[in-house]
């Protein structure tokens, strides 16, 4: 830094005035108390008094504050002091200035254990690529000694970067300094595993971690529901229980996200019980994940009353509500809220456009989307991602405008994606349109070459078209590359057991009366004009053997149990891991219908609640 000169108060190194380091607090009630203590040294020499002031600085973000205490620090003569300069690094990196706190760091003529650890922590915080592995390997070369700490800072690093290979030489190099059994070290480790996908080596450091806390625990959960082991979440959450572990905010949000993705109604509601009487209920990050779970469970009703309960919300809270209605096929609601977030001063962000753009979506929204989608880049300066291109792909297909959704993958700046190519395919079998459906499913061999189902819905479509030749021509391939089609299967929850039921089920311990009550129910079905809808069936044989292969569904089996077992007077609700076809689709409609129930439905795809004959998706799914 340059020399200072002293005119007043002014302090040139810093461009600031003082007049009793007011401008410190910017009007911050903690920094104003601590100005009244030291108000009386008229020229601020107390040290300790700066450096208190410097970890207010730091704990409120205050970096004009903080830049008036360094300057004060150079007045005084105290701003090489190891201590000082470690706060200063410190204060710099909580208000992200990097630059400057690595400024500071390079000035010091002595480095402590201490202000290697804070400079490490200072860019793993800011995310400042790779530089927190390069200082380490820098501090390694110095010799100066390290500690758990230091491992932990740069694992957090790797663990952003998804650095695996990193992350092993740093495994490695822990176990040869003997702190790869510290608590900090192993939970840093099995972290890093986790975020990279590497379950079966994040279980391996759990298991072996001597000493165990409640972070550990929480980020072996997460690590299960991002890597999509949501059962062993559960079952995780569970052991930590009986372990006596305290609870903590992350552990409730995502033994909740698991819950969600189980479609495990029982068990959210009881997490949801264990967050309120913790008093996480008031946390953004639980509530949005309740607010997730009831709607990925049926409950969008449920879901949106929490939300209104919430009186400070921010935008992840609103996300997840708008999420939620466009799950449901709810657009107008969703629409709805979309207006009345940015009424309450929020600015939509990507996440929101993706949710009202999936709305639109779901029900046929054409001319919406595309006001959206150019509302999005043209009023909040937002640049469209894949997953927004994805949802106008799908928005066009839906609507039946097949050539403007080839046209806008033409014109991304980017390639596109599985998931927009699977889209405009599933769109062509809808409407039947063989020439894109061949452009995207040439694109889709290339890119999933092991999955069937591609193979299946242009075979299907060649089906649907009466080319018969084709069908075979793609079924021949499908199983000279022996890839194997993921089989339909439906789920139940019945007195806190999951049934599951697959095409053709013989295992299931009732399936006898199952069957003989689907078989009863689809005569009194006729009586209400069901046929079976063969054009969901594209197998090149006879129609009575369409009919019995499309008879028992695995969806048709789940209903026709949850008929037979739960109470005439609560929702039916089923869980599928595909598409609903469109038969079971429209025995769906009827059944609920002739028996008077709700059925709710969650496939694949989205929602569909049936109600007196009609569905929520309004024929688009």
């Amino acid at each position: 830094m340059k020399p200072l000169r002293r005119c007043g108060r002014f302090c040139a190194c810093s461009g600031i005035r003082f007049r009793n380091l007011s401008v410190i607090s910017e009007a911050k009630p903690e920094l104003l108390e601590v100005e009244k203590d030291v108000h009386v040294d008229p020229d601020f020499t107390r040290v300790s008094n700066l450096q208190y002031l410097l970890q207010l600085c730091a704990k409120t973000r205050s970096s004009v504050g903080g830049r008036a205490c360094h300057a004060q620090m150079i007045r005084v003569g105290f701003e090489m002091d190891i201590l000082t300069s470690n706060m200063l690094i410190n204060m710099y990196s909580k208000c992200s200035l990097v630059d400057d706190a690595r400024k500071k760091f390079n000035e010091m003529p002595v480095k402590s254990l201490v202000s290697w650890n804070t400079m490490i922590g200072a860019l793993t915080q800011n995310v400042v690529e790779q530089e927190a592995l390069i200082l380490f390997i820098q501090m390694q070369r110095e010799g100066t000694p390290f500690n758990e700490f230091t491992i932990s800072s740069v694992l957090c690093e790797c663990a952003f970067r998804c650095a695996i290979l990193e992350c092993m030489q740093l495994h490695a190099f822990s176990i040869k300094a003997s702190v790869d059994s510290n608590c900090f070290v192993g939970t840093s480790l099995l972290h890093v595993y986790a975020k990279c996908s590497s379950m079966k080596d994040a279980g391996r450091i759990f298991q072996s971690m001597p000493e165990t806390n409640a972070v550990t625990w929480s980020s072996m959960m997460a690590g299960y529901v991002q890597n999509g082991f949501h059962e062993e979440a559960l079952l995780l959450f569970q052991n930590a229980q009986l372990m006596g572990f305290e609870q903590d905010a992350f552990m409730i949000s995502s033994v909740v996200s698991a819950c969600a993705s189980l479609a495990t109604l029982i068990e959210g509601k009881q997490v949801h019980a264990m967050s309120c009487k913790s008093g996480f209920d008031s946390n953004t990050y639980v509530t949005s994940s309740i607010i997730d779970m009831y709607a990925k469970c049926g409950c969008i009703k449920e879901s949106y009353l929490i939300f209104q309960g919430v009186e400070v919300k921010s935008i992840v809270l609103w996300n997840a509500m708008i999420s939620g209605f466009a799950r449901h096929a709810c657009a107008l609601e969703a629409m709805i809220l979309f207006e009345k977030m940015q009424q309450r001063g929020f600015f939509p962000d990507e996440v929101t456009y993706v949710s009202v753009l999936n709305a639109c979506s779901h029900m046929g929204l054409h001319e919406e989307g595309q006001k959206y989608f150019d509302l999005m880049v043209k009023q909040h300066n937002l640049s469209p991602s894949v997953r927004h291109y994805s949802c106008m792909v799908d928005i066009l297909g839906r609507a039946g405008r097949i050539q403007q959704a080839y046209d806008l993958i033409e014109r991304m700046s980017f390639d596109a994606t599985n998931s927009m190519w699977g889209s405009l395919l599933a769109s062509c079998r809808i409407y039947g349109n063989i020439e894109f459906a061949e452009i995207a499913a040439k694109h889709l061999f290339e890119m999933e070459p092991n999955n069937a189902g591609n193979h299946i819905l242009l075979a299907n479509i060649y089906a649907a078209n009466k080319k018969w030749e084709e069908v075979a021509r793609t079924r021949k391939a499908l199983r000279e590359g022996d890839i194997r089609k993921e089989r339909g299967t439906s789920w139940i929850e019945i007195k806190n057991k999951i049934h599951s039921f697959t095409v053709g089920e013989r295992n299931h311990p009732q399936i006898e009366e199952i069957y003989a009550k689907l078989d009863s129910l689809i005569e009194e079905l006729k009586k209400l004009n069901y046929k079976v809808d063969t054009n969901n069936d594209l197998h090149d044989v006879e129609e009575s053997s369409k009919q019995m292969l499309l008879r028992h569904h695995s969806e048709k089996l789940a209903i026709t149990f949850g008929l037979m077992c739960l109470p005439s007077n609560i929702p039916i609700r089923i869980m599928k891991n595909l598409r609903i076809c469109g038969d079971c689709h429209e025995f769906m409609k009827l059944v609920s219908k002739f028996t008077s129930r709700e059925i709710i439905v969650r496939d694949t795809n989205r929602f569909h609640h049936f109600k007196d004959g009609l569905c929520s998706c309004g024929g688009f799914w």
